[in-house]
């Protein structure tokens, strides 16, 4: 023996227990998919961005947007136009402003805004 190996102490190798591998991958994983959704968050903003300007030109809308009320649909309503806003029975709608006649202008939780008929809704 050389005088560095009379001084090394021996350590016995420590074998992990596959459940506790499998536990710190998912951790690392789980570390990984915060990027991702902050990457897809940032998608996100940026539709929501463009769907806004085009609520904006298309209604001609320059007046802040705020929600006046909250609804849900009580049915499915396909859309005939471009300026209808689809539905599906049970989705949340924020009403952002009262159109002419019987329609009301509503925003969508993707972030897509329409006329929609007051009697598809129900005010809470």
């Amino acid at each position: 023996r050389g005088k560095d190996e009379k001084h090394k102490v021996w350590m016995p190798k420590l074998w992990m227990v596959k459940e506790y591998k499998d536990k710190w991958k998912s951790i690392d994983d789980a570390e990984r998919n915060i990027f991702k959704f902050k990457k897809s968050s940032e998608e996100k903003s940026k539709k929501m961005e463009k769907e806004e300007k085009f609520f904006r030109e298309t209604f001609m809308y320059d007046k802040e947007i705020r929600v006046l009320a909250t609804a849900t649909a009580e049915r499915s309503v396909p859309s005939q136009r471009r300026v209808d806003l689809p539905l599906t029975a049970g989705e949340q709608l924020d009403v952002i402003a009262a159109a002419q006649g019987h329609a009301v202008i509503c925003r969508n939780a993707q972030g897509r805004y329409g006329y929609v008929l007051v009697e598809h809704l129900n005010f809470r």
